[in-house]
């Protein structure tokens, strides 16, 4: 049996710089990894199977609907999987693109066969996700760019347990060609000076997330005025937002808080890891 952990990507940033003629949009964006996220084990067996447990579970297909049940098929290796579902579902953290990379790591482990050269089919996030590390996304997520020497981040991650649906989002998007990240990123920044260089970067779909499901924008309020927010923001395409503090007793306490303004919000304090 191989246990993997499937940890929640966090977009920092999400710039959204054009629109293909297929109708995939082009994105630009900083994503880091937090210490929170689902688990999966995965032993061999006669055929493919997926149960799924956890506070996240309702509702969480356990047939080819599911992206890990895809990813076997797609590595052709048959293993008895289970996942215990921690990270909401449609919440713009990548929880089925980071549990189908972790189910393809650990379905190579079990094999002995290297991860298949088509694992990008199955999302835009997958290459990312497999990767695990601190990294600059762009195109349609098929280009990555591993981004060393990252600071550890404070964040508490904030969704309000609805799902949000990137179709939907993107459906409300007005300007698809917006300008990218500069050329270079900046790395052996301090926390305090990321922080500052990403107030004047942006996640372009935000607004669109908010037209989609007006609670974003409650989470916006309710994480700004939290003491110590250096910085708020929605990762990827919603609902998932966080605020990024200066170390993690500030954030663990504006967990707390948040936890007790709304007990029916997912509220996590992490740590963002390079």
């Amino acid at each position: 049996m191989v246990k993997v952990f499937a940890p929640a990507k966090i977009n920092l940033t999400l710039h959204v710089t054009g629109k293909r003629d297929d109708g995939y949009h082009l994105l630009d964006s900083l994503v880091m990894f937090a210490d929170v996220g689902d688990t999966i084990h995965v032993t061999p067996a006669a055929q493919i199977s997926l149960l799924v447990s956890g506070h996240m579970a309702h509702g969480v297909p356990v047939d080819d609907r599911n992206i890990m049940v895809r990813a076997a098929q797609l590595a052709r290796v048959n293993a008895a999987m289970r996942l215990t579902k921690v990270l909401p579902p449609a919440a713009g953290i990548g929880g089925g693109s980071s549990d189908a990379a972790a189910t393809l790591r650990a379905l190579a482990d079990i094999s002995g066969q290297p991860i298949t050269g088509k694992a990008h089919t199955l999302g835009a996030d997958i290459p990312v996700c497999l990767l695990g590390q601190t990294a600059r996304m762009r195109g349609i997520g098929e280009k990555v760019e591993v981004l060393p020497d990252m600071p550890t981040l404070h964040a508490v991650l904030v969704n309000p347990n609805v799902p949000v649906f990137t179709k939907s989002v993107f459906a409300c998007l007005t300007k698809p060609d917006n300008p990218a990240m500069p050329e270079d990123i900046p790395c052996g920044l301090s926390a305090a000076d990321l922080i500052n260089w990403l107030k004047d970067m942006r996640n372009d779909l935000e607004r669109s997330a908010m037209a989609a499901e007006p609670a974003i924008a409650q989470i916006f309020n309710a994480l700004e005025v939290t003491p110590g927010c250096q910085l708020t923001r929605m990762s990827g395409s919603g609902g998932t937002c966080f605020g990024l503090y200066s170390d993690h007793e500030t954030a663990a306490s504006a967990a707390g808080r948040l936890t007790e303004q709304q007990p029916g919000w997912w509220v996590r304090a992490v740590r963002l890891n390079p």
